[in-house]
């Protein structure tokens, strides 16, 4: 039999897995408003994902977007959104495409970029299959626990609507793939 605190230390290994440095600089300099630098740190992981196929690639793209546009830079922040919703689609990822797009299209028409958020939503709509429409009227799902607003390990976003959920109180970060616990 193994000895108890020897488990224990087991199950905490497991459960935190190595958050990159970067990831955790890359969202702290976005949570202080430093949306340029924020930018940079986020295509860094981007390209270093996409030349290793890493599934989190497509987050970091949308990411980098968010903080392009942040920083006044529209368009370059429209080409990365689009990049990591292709990468979503080609990977077959529609679940996190109908989440991720919906929530880019939402932002886009919040910041005035209409046209853009029009452009992407009309690509939505051709590239989900039928049981992942974009905006289709769906029962409301049953209610979630309430998450932290961000990751314990590398600071990210959590949104409780688009994460995989591991069981009934624990969802996994869609950046670094830690376990995250509901609150009490």
């Amino acid at each position: 039999m193994f000895r108890r605190g020897f488990r224990r230390g087991l199950i905490r290994q497991a459960a935190r897995p190595d958050v990159p440095p970067l990831l955790q600089r890359a969202h702290k300099l976005m949570a202080s408003g430093n949306y340029p630098a924020a930018a940079e740190a986020f295509e860094g992981l981007a390209r270093a994902g996409e030349a290793r196929q890493h599934p989190k690639t497509a987050q970091m793209y949308l990411q980098a977007g968010r903080a392009r546009i942040l920083a006044g830079q529209k368009e370059v922040g429209v080409a990365h959104l689009k990049h990591g919703l292709e990468l979503m689609a080609r990977l077959g990822m529609h679940g996190q495409l109908r989440h991720a797009g919906n929530r880019v299209v939402n932002e886009l028409n919040e910041h005035g970029m209409t046209a853009e958020a029009q452009e992407i939503a009309g690509w939505l709509k051709t590239s989900l299959p039928a049981e992942f429409a974009p905006m289709g009227a769906t029962p409301a799902p049953a209610k979630k626990p309430i998450l932290p607003t961000h990751c314990p390990g590398c600071g990210g976003p959590v949104r409780a609507d688009d994460v995989d959920w591991l069981d009934d109180v624990t969802a996994e970060c869609n950046w670094c793939g830690s376990p995250v616990r509901a609150e009490d």
